[in-house]
Protein backbone atom coordinates (compact mmCIF):
# COMPACT_ATOMS: atom_id res chain seq x y z
CA UNK A 1 0.00 0.00 0.00
CA UNK A 2 3.10 2.62 0.93
CA UNK A 3 4.67 1.60 -2.71
CA UNK A 4 1.31 1.88 -4.76
CA UNK A 5 0.44 5.06 -2.52
CA UNK A 6 3.77 6.59 -3.89
CA UNK A 7 3.02 6.64 -7.55
CA UNK A 8 0.27 9.20 -6.64
CA UNK A 9 -3.46 7.37 -6.98
CA UNK A 10 -5.31 9.63 -5.70
CA UNK A 11 -7.64 7.13 -3.91
CA UNK A 12 -6.42 3.32 -2.88
CA UNK A 13 -9.31 0.94 -1.65
CA UNK A 14 -7.72 -1.88 -0.13
CA UNK A 15 -9.88 -3.81 2.89
CA UNK A 16 -13.46 -4.10 3.84
CA UNK A 17 -15.28 -3.38 7.72
CA UNK A 18 -16.78 -6.71 6.94
CA UNK A 19 -18.16 -9.59 9.66
CA UNK A 20 -14.95 -11.91 10.03
CA UNK A 21 -17.58 -14.78 10.44
CA UNK A 22 -18.67 -14.17 6.89
CA UNK A 23 -15.71 -13.32 5.75
CA UNK A 24 -12.71 -14.11 7.54
CA UNK A 25 -10.04 -12.91 5.25
CA UNK A 26 -10.70 -9.41 6.24
CA UNK A 27 -10.33 -10.21 9.70
CA UNK A 28 -7.26 -8.39 9.90
CA UNK A 29 -8.51 -4.85 9.21
CA UNK A 30 -7.98 -3.29 11.82
CA UNK A 31 -4.38 -4.48 11.44
CA UNK A 32 -4.00 -3.94 7.88
CA UNK A 33 -4.76 0.00 8.34
CA UNK A 34 -2.69 0.34 11.57
CA UNK A 35 0.67 -0.99 9.30
CA UNK A 36 0.28 1.57 6.54
CA UNK A 37 2.34 4.69 6.55
CA UNK A 38 -0.07 7.45 6.34
CA UNK A 39 -0.01 10.40 3.87
CA UNK A 40 -0.73 14.02 4.39
CA UNK A 41 -3.89 15.43 2.91
CA UNK A 42 -2.86 17.54 0.07
CA UNK A 43 0.42 15.20 -1.32
CA UNK A 44 -0.44 12.71 -3.64
CA UNK A 45 -2.97 10.24 -2.24
CA UNK A 46 -5.27 8.92 0.54
CA UNK A 47 -6.45 6.35 1.97
CA UNK A 48 -10.30 5.10 1.78
CA UNK A 49 -11.86 1.43 3.26
CA UNK A 50 -14.88 0.19 1.94
CA UNK A 51 -17.70 -1.08 4.19
CA UNK A 52 -21.44 -0.38 5.43
CA UNK A 53 -22.97 2.31 7.56
CA UNK A 54 -22.88 -0.67 10.61
CA UNK A 55 -18.95 -0.64 10.40
CA UNK A 56 -18.44 2.10 10.83
CA UNK A 57 -17.33 2.61 14.49
CA UNK A 58 -14.68 -0.19 13.37
CA UNK A 59 -13.43 2.12 10.64
CA UNK A 60 -13.51 5.41 12.45
CA UNK A 61 -11.58 3.94 15.20
CA UNK A 62 -8.81 3.50 13.15
CA UNK A 63 -8.92 6.60 11.85
CA UNK A 64 -10.15 5.84 8.70
CA UNK A 65 -12.11 7.75 6.15
CA UNK A 66 -15.64 6.45 5.46
CA UNK A 67 -17.55 7.04 2.53
CA UNK A 68 -21.05 6.83 2.48
CA UNK A 69 -22.09 4.57 -0.21
CA UNK A 70 -24.17 1.60 -1.07
CA UNK A 71 -25.16 -0.42 -4.08
CA UNK A 72 -26.77 -3.58 -5.59
CA UNK A 73 -26.71 -5.98 -8.58
CA UNK A 74 -29.34 -4.60 -11.33
CA UNK A 75 -30.33 -8.33 -11.31
CA UNK A 76 -32.32 -10.22 -8.34
CA UNK A 77 -30.63 -13.87 -8.71
CA UNK A 78 -26.62 -12.07 -8.58
CA UNK A 79 -28.22 -10.27 -5.59
CA UNK A 80 -28.98 -13.77 -3.96
CA UNK A 81 -25.95 -15.03 -4.85
CA UNK A 82 -23.37 -12.57 -3.64
CA UNK A 83 -25.63 -11.59 -0.29
CA UNK A 84 -28.43 -13.98 -0.30
CA UNK A 85 -31.07 -11.79 -0.23
CA UNK A 86 -33.47 -9.75 -2.21
CA UNK A 87 -32.92 -6.71 -3.65
CA UNK A 88 -36.26 -5.48 -1.93
CA UNK A 89 -34.61 -6.75 1.22
CA UNK A 90 -31.22 -5.07 0.78
CA UNK A 91 -33.20 -1.45 0.24
CA UNK A 92 -35.55 -1.99 3.00
CA UNK A 93 -32.20 -1.37 5.35
CA UNK A 94 -31.78 1.86 3.49
CA UNK A 95 -33.37 4.13 5.67
CA UNK A 96 -31.39 2.91 9.02
CA UNK A 97 -27.43 3.62 6.40
CA UNK A 98 -28.99 6.45 5.61
CA UNK A 99 -29.43 7.25 9.47
CA UNK A 100 -26.02 5.97 10.41
CA UNK A 101 -24.54 8.37 7.61
CA UNK A 102 -26.19 11.74 8.84
CA UNK A 103 -25.26 10.75 13.03
CA UNK A 104 -21.75 11.27 11.63
CA UNK A 105 -22.27 13.98 9.62
CA UNK A 106 -22.55 12.57 6.17
CA UNK A 107 -25.75 14.36 4.69
CA UNK A 108 -25.24 12.63 0.91
CA UNK A 109 -25.21 8.84 -0.28
CA UNK A 110 -23.14 7.45 -3.26
CA UNK A 111 -25.26 4.92 -5.03
CA UNK A 112 -24.00 1.80 -7.40
CA UNK A 113 -25.69 -0.65 -9.59
CA UNK A 114 -23.53 -4.19 -10.15
CA UNK A 115 -24.12 -6.00 -12.88
CA UNK A 116 -25.61 -2.97 -15.16
CA UNK A 117 -24.40 -4.22 -18.17
CA UNK A 118 -25.00 -7.46 -18.05
CA UNK A 119 -25.23 -10.90 -15.87
CA UNK A 120 -24.39 -14.16 -16.34
CA UNK A 121 -27.14 -15.33 -14.73
CA UNK A 122 -30.19 -13.68 -16.02
CA UNK A 123 -28.82 -12.40 -19.19
CA UNK A 124 -28.88 -8.56 -20.65
CA UNK A 125 -29.35 -5.23 -18.54
CA UNK A 126 -31.05 -2.42 -20.51
CA UNK A 127 -30.01 0.94 -19.35
CA UNK A 128 -33.99 1.40 -18.69
CA UNK A 129 -33.68 -1.07 -15.65
CA UNK A 130 -30.44 0.45 -14.59
CA UNK A 131 -31.93 3.99 -14.08
CA UNK A 132 -35.10 2.34 -12.77
CA UNK A 133 -32.49 0.66 -10.04
CA UNK A 134 -30.37 3.78 -9.53
CA UNK A 135 -33.46 5.99 -8.95
CA UNK A 136 -35.33 3.86 -6.30
CA UNK A 137 -32.66 2.46 -4.19
CA UNK A 138 -30.38 5.83 -4.77
CA UNK A 139 -32.03 8.61 -5.36
CA UNK A 140 -35.68 8.66 -3.90
CA UNK A 141 -34.60 6.75 -1.11
CA UNK A 142 -31.74 9.07 -0.27
CA UNK A 143 -34.35 11.50 -0.42
CA UNK A 144 -36.70 10.58 1.39
CA UNK A 145 -34.47 10.38 4.40
CA UNK A 146 -33.46 13.48 4.38
CA UNK A 147 -29.85 12.64 2.45
CA UNK A 148 -29.15 13.96 -0.88
CA UNK A 149 -27.63 11.62 -4.03
CA UNK A 150 -23.71 12.16 -4.28
CA UNK A 151 -22.31 10.07 -7.34
CA UNK A 152 -23.30 7.07 -9.02
CA UNK A 153 -21.42 4.27 -9.54
CA UNK A 154 -21.77 1.54 -12.69
CA UNK A 155 -20.11 -1.65 -12.61
CA UNK A 156 -19.68 -4.49 -14.99
CA UNK A 157 -19.50 -6.86 -12.87
CA UNK A 158 -19.18 -9.91 -15.30
CA UNK A 159 -17.31 -8.04 -17.87
CA UNK A 160 -20.54 -7.72 -20.60
CA UNK A 161 -19.96 -4.47 -21.60
CA UNK A 162 -18.90 -3.06 -24.82
CA UNK A 163 -17.77 0.19 -26.16
CA UNK A 164 -21.33 1.04 -27.55
CA UNK A 165 -23.30 -0.24 -24.52
CA UNK A 166 -21.46 1.67 -22.20
CA UNK A 167 -21.88 5.25 -23.98
CA UNK A 168 -25.61 4.46 -24.00
CA UNK A 169 -25.70 3.75 -20.29
CA UNK A 170 -23.69 6.25 -19.80
CA UNK A 171 -26.15 8.39 -21.85
CA UNK A 172 -28.86 6.68 -20.16
CA UNK A 173 -27.87 7.72 -16.29
CA UNK A 174 -26.47 11.52 -17.38
CA UNK A 175 -30.02 12.13 -19.05
CA UNK A 176 -31.73 11.48 -15.89
CA UNK A 177 -28.92 13.08 -13.21
CA UNK A 178 -27.26 15.19 -15.09
CA UNK A 179 -25.14 16.81 -12.38
CA UNK A 180 -24.35 13.62 -10.64
CA UNK A 181 -20.93 12.36 -10.99
CA UNK A 182 -20.29 8.98 -13.05
CA UNK A 183 -17.82 6.21 -11.77
CA UNK A 184 -17.25 3.12 -13.79
CA UNK A 185 -15.98 -0.08 -12.72
CA UNK A 186 -15.48 -2.36 -15.47
CA UNK A 187 -13.91 -5.77 -15.06
CA UNK A 188 -11.54 -7.36 -18.09
CA UNK A 189 -13.22 -10.80 -18.67
CA UNK A 190 -13.39 -10.63 -22.38
CA UNK A 191 -10.26 -8.47 -22.57
CA UNK A 192 -12.74 -5.27 -23.37
CA UNK A 193 -12.61 -3.20 -20.90
CA UNK A 194 -9.37 -0.54 -21.84
CA UNK A 195 -11.71 0.03 -25.11
CA UNK A 196 -14.59 0.06 -22.64
CA UNK A 197 -12.83 3.18 -20.71
CA UNK A 198 -11.91 4.63 -23.99
CA UNK A 199 -15.62 4.58 -25.21
CA UNK A 200 -16.44 6.36 -21.45
CA UNK A 201 -13.17 9.11 -22.04
CA UNK A 202 -15.23 10.10 -24.98
CA UNK A 203 -18.44 10.46 -23.13
CA UNK A 204 -16.14 12.81 -20.27
CA UNK A 205 -16.40 9.91 -17.96
CA UNK A 206 -13.37 11.24 -14.98
CA UNK A 207 -13.90 8.32 -12.49
CA UNK A 208 -12.86 4.83 -13.03
CA UNK A 209 -11.65 1.79 -10.46
CA UNK A 210 -8.95 0.09 -11.42
CA UNK A 211 -7.10 -3.14 -9.81
CA UNK A 212 -3.31 -3.50 -9.95
CA UNK A 213 -2.39 -6.02 -12.41
CA UNK A 214 -5.52 -6.89 -12.69
CA UNK A 215 -5.92 -9.08 -9.59
CA UNK A 216 -9.72 -9.64 -8.05
CA UNK A 217 -12.67 -11.06 -9.59
CA UNK A 218 -16.01 -11.72 -8.03
CA UNK A 219 -16.43 -15.28 -6.48
CA UNK A 220 -20.52 -15.26 -7.24
CA UNK A 221 -19.89 -14.34 -10.72
CA UNK A 222 -20.60 -18.02 -12.18
CA UNK A 223 -17.83 -17.54 -14.20
CA UNK A 224 -14.37 -19.47 -12.91
CA UNK A 225 -11.35 -17.50 -12.90
CA UNK A 226 -13.54 -14.32 -13.11
CA UNK A 227 -11.00 -11.37 -14.33
CA UNK A 228 -10.65 -8.72 -11.65
CA UNK A 229 -11.10 -4.42 -12.90
CA UNK A 230 -9.35 -2.75 -15.78
CA UNK A 231 -5.34 -3.09 -14.66
CA UNK A 232 -4.39 0.08 -13.18
CA UNK A 233 -0.89 0.27 -15.19
CA UNK A 234 -3.16 -0.87 -18.53
CA UNK A 235 -5.49 1.93 -17.58
CA UNK A 236 -2.53 4.83 -16.64
CA UNK A 237 -0.27 3.66 -19.82
CA UNK A 238 -3.59 4.42 -22.34
CA UNK A 239 -4.31 7.70 -20.61
CA UNK A 240 -0.14 8.95 -21.14
CA UNK A 241 -0.81 7.99 -24.45
CA UNK A 242 -3.94 9.78 -24.96
CA UNK A 243 -2.18 12.85 -23.12
CA UNK A 244 -4.98 12.64 -20.20
CA UNK A 245 -3.13 13.19 -16.73
CA UNK A 246 -3.58 11.15 -14.01
CA UNK A 247 -1.38 12.51 -11.48
CA UNK A 248 -0.17 9.06 -11.44
CA UNK A 249 4.07 8.16 -12.01
CA UNK A 250 4.22 4.37 -12.18
CA UNK A 251 7.57 4.66 -11.96
CA UNK A 252 7.59 6.13 -8.21
CA UNK A 253 8.51 2.84 -6.69
CA UNK A 254 9.75 -0.32 -8.49
CA UNK A 255 7.96 -2.75 -5.61
CA UNK A 256 4.68 -2.13 -7.70
CA UNK A 257 6.14 -4.72 -10.20
CA UNK A 258 6.34 -7.57 -7.26
CA UNK A 259 2.54 -7.21 -7.23
CA UNK A 260 2.04 -6.99 -11.15
CA UNK A 261 3.90 -10.69 -11.19
CA UNK A 262 1.41 -11.40 -8.62
CA UNK A 263 -0.78 -11.96 -10.91
CA UNK A 264 0.30 -14.71 -12.85
CA UNK A 265 -0.01 -16.51 -16.04
CA UNK A 266 -0.54 -14.89 -19.59
CA UNK A 267 -2.57 -12.32 -18.46
CA UNK A 268 0.34 -10.90 -16.05
CA UNK A 269 2.93 -11.50 -19.00
CA UNK A 270 0.98 -9.38 -20.75
CA UNK A 271 0.50 -6.88 -18.23
CA UNK A 272 4.23 -6.82 -17.35
CA UNK A 273 5.14 -6.26 -21.07
CA UNK A 274 2.81 -3.32 -21.53
CA UNK A 275 3.45 -1.88 -18.08
CA UNK A 276 8.14 -2.09 -19.11
CA UNK A 277 6.83 -0.04 -22.47
CA UNK A 278 5.27 2.67 -20.21
CA UNK A 279 8.04 2.92 -18.20
CA UNK A 280 10.27 3.31 -21.09
CA UNK A 281 7.35 5.88 -22.98
CA UNK A 282 7.94 9.75 -21.98
CA UNK A 283 5.59 12.15 -22.34
CA UNK A 284 6.33 14.36 -25.73
CA UNK A 285 7.23 17.75 -25.55
CA UNK A 286 4.60 18.90 -27.96
CA UNK A 287 2.12 17.11 -25.52
CA UNK A 288 -1.17 18.74 -23.80
CA UNK A 289 -2.40 17.18 -20.53
CA UNK A 290 -5.75 19.14 -20.59
CA UNK A 291 -7.68 16.89 -19.04
CA UNK A 292 -7.71 15.29 -15.90
CA UNK A 293 -9.16 11.69 -14.75
CA UNK A 294 -9.30 10.17 -10.87
CA UNK A 295 -8.75 6.55 -10.28
CA UNK A 296 -9.14 4.62 -7.89
CA UNK A 297 -6.85 1.43 -7.13
CA UNK A 298 -7.94 -1.29 -5.51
Amino acid sequence: MDALSATGVGTIEFTSFVSPKWVPQMADAEEMVAGIRRTRRGLRGHLAQRGRASSAPRSIATGSRLRPCSGWPATDTFMRKNTNRSVDERLEEMPSWTERYQALGMDWLDVGVMAAFGCNYEGDVSPRAVVGRAREGGAQQATACGSRLGGIGLADTMGWANPLQIKRLVGAVRDRWPSAPIKLHLHDTRALAIANVVAALEMGIEYFDSAVAGMGGCPFAAHKGAAGNVTTEDLVFLCQEMGVETGVDLDADDRRRSARRAGGGPRAARQARQAAACSLSRPRESRRHHRRRSLTAR
